[in-house]
């Protein structure tokens, strides 16, 4: 097993596609900030579409943020789509935030 492959559940995967995502140095666009106002949510996941569109591993990257319940824009995803989807987080703090008021 190479230094980025991990054992899970007795299921190796490999992670060596985060190597080449689009989304590399990026991570402002993924991730949002504290207090993060809808307008500038928008703004944010609408640039890293575009980043995830041309990317090669987006496919790879969809898959890994639904198996691992991932925060953030994943794989031209996020994560209301996901939960959407019905791909829940384990603890999803922006919809549940959202829903509540």
């Amino acid at each position: 097993m190479s230094a980025i492959e991990i054992s899970i559940d007795h299921v190796e995967i490999d992670e060596d596609w985060m190597l080449t995502g689009a989304c590399k140095g990026l991570t402002h666009l993924f991730f949002p900030p504290a207090a993060e106002r809808p307008q500038a949510r928008e703004r944010r996941e609408s640039a890293a579409e575009d980043v995830c569109g041309g990317c090669t591993v987006q496919v790879h990257c969809i898959d890994f943020a639904r198996e691992h319940h991932e925060y953030g824009f994943w794989g031209g995803e996020s994560e209301d789509e996901r939960h959407a989807a019905g791909f829940r987080l384990i603890a999803p703090i922006g919809i549940r935030a959202r829903t509540a008021s």
